[in-house]
C-alpha cells in the first residue's frame, strides 16, 4: 500500500443548509473529501444511482417542451405550404413544387447549421448558457413567420424560406442540448427512459399541430364552404385560409415561451461544471438546489470554490479539452468508430424516414380522407387534419412510448438492430410488391413501418450519442451525429425523393416510387451494418461509457474526517 499523506487539520466540517428526508444535500455528504477526484466520483455516483424523482420529471418536462414545439413547428411546414398555396396562388390553389420543397428543406438546412454550432458551443460555453438561447431564437423565427406577408419588392416565399431557416437553427441546437442535459442530469437505472420520453414528445408535437389544424379548419368552416375548390378560394374564404396559417404557425411559439423561464433557470450540469468548468464547489451546490426543487444554481462560499478550483486544476484527473486532445481521441479507432457509428446510423435512418412521408396521398385515399375528389375548400382542410392525425397516431406516436417503456430493460443496441432490420424487409416488401399490394396491403405495411421507426432507431439514434462520448466532447458528437442525420433527410427528400416522377406521364406520375422504395431498404440494410459500431449503453453510468472511471487520482488519500483510508477507484470498483 501507499504511503498515506498526512491527515487534514482537525475540525468540524463547515456545512451548508438544505437538503430534507426526501433529496441529500450532496455538498454536505462531500464537504469532508478533499481530494478533488474522489469527490468528483463521489458526487457523480450519488447522481447515477439516485432513485426516480420529481427533480427528473422535471427535467423531462422542461426538456421535452423543447422537443414538442421542434416537431410541431417541422410538421406544421407541409400543413403551412398547403394553405400559402390557396391563398398566395389564386387560380391554382397550390405553389409550385421548387416552392414546397425549398420551404420543407429550409428548416433542414438551418437544423444542420445549429446541431453543429450549438454543439460545439455546449462544450466550450457551457449548457446552461446555451440553453434556452436555441428556444428564444425558434420563438422569434416563428413569431416572425406568422406575420410574414407578401410585397411588390418581396416574395412570401423567399421571407417564410429566411425565417425558417432561423427557426431550424434554433431547433437543431435543440438536439444535442436536451439530450445531453437529459442524460447527465439521470440517474443510471432509467437514463434510457428519461431521453426516451424527452424525445416522445415529438409525437405529441406533432397530433397537436394536426389538432389544431382541425380546430382552425372547423372555426373558419362558414368562410370556406364558400368556394368548392382551392382553385377558386378568394374574398373571404382566401381571407380565412390567411388567418388560419397564421393561426397554426403562431401558436408554435406557445409551448416554447411557457418553458423558456425554467430553460434559463435550470443550473448547470455538474459532469461539466466539474469536468470541464472544474469548479468542484459549484458543482456540488448546483446539485443540491437542482434536485431539492429550486430554480437556479446553487449558492457557494467564494474563498472555499476558490481553493477547490486551485486544486482542481491541478490535481483532477479527467483530461482537458483542446483541439489538441479532440484530434487525439478521435485518432484513437474505438473512439472512431462509435462516432462514425453513430453519425451513419442517424443519416441511413433519416434518409428513408422522411422518405416514407411520399406515401401519405396513397395511405390518405386508402384511410378516406384523400383530397383528391372533394367538393368545397373546408372539405379539402378538414381531410388534411383528420388524415394526418390518424397517420401519427396509427403508428408513431405508440411506436415511441413502447421504446420508452422497454429500452432500459432491452437495450439500446438489440432495439436499433432490430428495428433496422424489420424496415429492411418491410421497405422491399413495399419496393418490390407496391404495384401489386392492395390499398390496404399498403397501410399495413406503412403503420408496421411508422411503429418501428420509433419503436427503434429513430429513438436510439437520438439516445445514444448523448450516452457514449466523454463529458468534454459530448454536446460536439452529439451534434455531429444528428446533422449527419439532417444531412441524410435532405439527400432522402431532396435528391432521392424526386426520382419517383423519373418517366412520368400523363396516366402514371410517379413510375419510379417502387425503385425509390427499393433504394430506401439498401439504406435501412447498411443500418444494421453500423449499428454493429456502437456499444450497448444500457445500465452502464456515463463515465464508464466514456472511459473515465479508469482515472485514478495522484495518490491515496486518508479521509481525516471520517477516520478511514480511501483508495482511489479504479476500473473495477466504478
Amino acid at each position: 500500500m501507499a504511503d498515506v499523506a498526512a491527515p487534514a487539520p482537525s475540525g468540524p466540517a463547515v456545512k451548508t443548509a438544505g437538503g430534507n428526508a426526501a433529496y441529500h444535500n450532496f455538498h454536505n455528504d462531500f464537504v469532508h473529501v478533499q481530494d478533488p477526484n474522489e469527490r468528483r466520483r463521489l458526487a457523480l455516483a450519488e447522481i447515477d444511482k439516485a432513485p426516480f424523482g420529481w427533480y427528473h420529471v422535471r427535467a423531462i418536462v422542461v426538456a421535452g417542451v423543447g422537443f414538442f414545439t421542434d416537431s410541431y413547428d417541422i410538421f406544421a411546414v407541409s400543413l403551412l405550404t398547403t394553405m400559402l398555396g390557396i391563398v398566395y396562388f389564386p387560380g391554382h390553389g397550390k405553389m409550385p413544387t421548387t416552392s414546397d420543397t425549398a420551404i420543407k428543406l429550409a428548416t433542414s438546412a438551418g437544423t444542420v447549421i445549429g446541431q453543429l454550432g450549438f454543439g460545439i458551443a455546449a462544450d466550450q460555453l457551457g449548457r446552461k448558457k446555451m440553453y434556452g438561447l436555441e428556444l428564444i431564437l425558434i420563438i422569434f423565427a416563428t413569431l416572425a413567420q406568422a406575420l410574414s406577408s407578401n410585397s411588390p419588392s418581396i416574395n412570401i416565399i423567399g421571407v417564410i424560406i429566411f425565417w425558417r431557416v432561423l427557426m431550424g437553427i434554433g431547433i437543431g441546437g435543440d438536439y444535442p442540448l436536451s439530450s445531453i442535459i437529459t442524460s447527465e442530469f439521470a440517474t443510471t437505472k432509467w437514463r434510457g427512459a428519461m431521453m426516451g420520453a424527452v424525445f416522445a414528445m415529438q409525437g405529441l408535437g406533432q397530433l397537436t399541430a394536426a389538432f389544431v389544424m382541425l380546430f382552425v379548419t372547423l372555426g373558419f368552416k362558414e368562410s370556406l364552404l364558400t368556394s368548392t375548390k382551392t382553385s377558386n378560394c378568394t374574398g373571404v374564404c382566401a381571407l380565412a385560409v390567411d388567418k388560419m396559417w397564421r393561426t397554426l404557425i403562431g401558436f408554435g411559439a406557445v409551448p416554447g415561451c411557457i418553458a423558456l423561464y425554467y430553460r434559463l433557470t435550470i443550473p448547470e450540469t455538474p459532469r461539466y461544471t466539474f469536468d470541464i468548468a472544474r469548479d468542484v464547489e459549484k458543482a456540488d451546490e448546483d446539485v443540491k438546489a437542482y434536485v431539492s426543487g429550486k430554480h437556479g444554481e446553487g449558492q457557494t462560499d467564494d474563498i472555499t470554490r476558490i481553493q477547490a478550483q486551485r486544486q482542481a486544476a491541478d490535481t483532477l484527473a479527467v483530461p482537458k479539452a483542446s483541439f489538441k486532445d479532440f484530434c487525439s481521441h478521435y485518432a484513437q479507432i474505438k473512439n472512431l468508430k462509435v462516432i462514425v457509428g453513430t453519425a451513419l446510423s442517424w443519416c441511413f435512418l433519416d434518409i428513408a424516414y422522411y422518405g416514407l412521408s411520399l406515401n401519405n396521398a396513397t395511405i390518405l385515399s386508402v384511410i378516406g380522407y384523400s383530397t383528391s375528389g372533394t367538393t368545397s375548400t373546408y372539405q379539402y382542410l378538414y381531410n388534411t387534419a383528420i388524415g394526418n392525425m390518424i397517420i401519427v397516431l396509427a403508428g408513431a406516436v405508440p411506436g415511441y412510448w413502447f421504446a420508452v417503456a422497454t429500452i432500459d430493460t432491452v437495450g439500446r443496441k438489440p432495439l436499433q438492430f432490430g428495428g433496422f432490420a424489420i424496415l429492411t424487409c418491410l421497405f422491399i416488401g413495399m419496393g418490390f410488391g407496391y404495384n401489386h399490394l392492395s390499398s390496404n396491403g399498403l397501410l399495413a405495411i406503412y403503420v408496421l413501418a411508422q411503429f418501428f421507426f420509433n419503436f427503434g432507431p429513430n429513438t436510439t439514434t437520438f439516445i445514444v450519442p448523448g450516452e457514449v462520448f466523454p463529458t468534454r466532447y459530448r454536446s460536439t458528437s452529439h451534434g455531429i451525429s444528428a446533422a449527419s442525420g439532417k444531412i441524410g433527410s435532405i439527400i432522402g427528400q431532396g435528391a432521392i425523393a424526386p426520382l419517383r416522377t423519373r418517366g412520368a406521364t400523363s396516366t402514371s406520375a410517379a413510375p419510379w416510387m417502387n425503385h425509390v422504395l427499393q433504394i430506401y431498404a439498401l439504406f435501412m440494410f447498411l443500418g444494421c451494418f453500423s449499428t454493429l459500431l456502437i456499444p450497448e449503453t444500457k445500465r452502464k453510468t456515463l463515465e464508464e461509457l466514456a472511459g473515465e472511471d479508469v482515472y485514478e487520482a495522484p495518490s491515496p488519500r486518508l479521509d481525516a474526517e471520517a477516520g478511514i483510508l480511501s483508495e482511489p477507484k479504479g476500473e473495477h470498483e466504478s
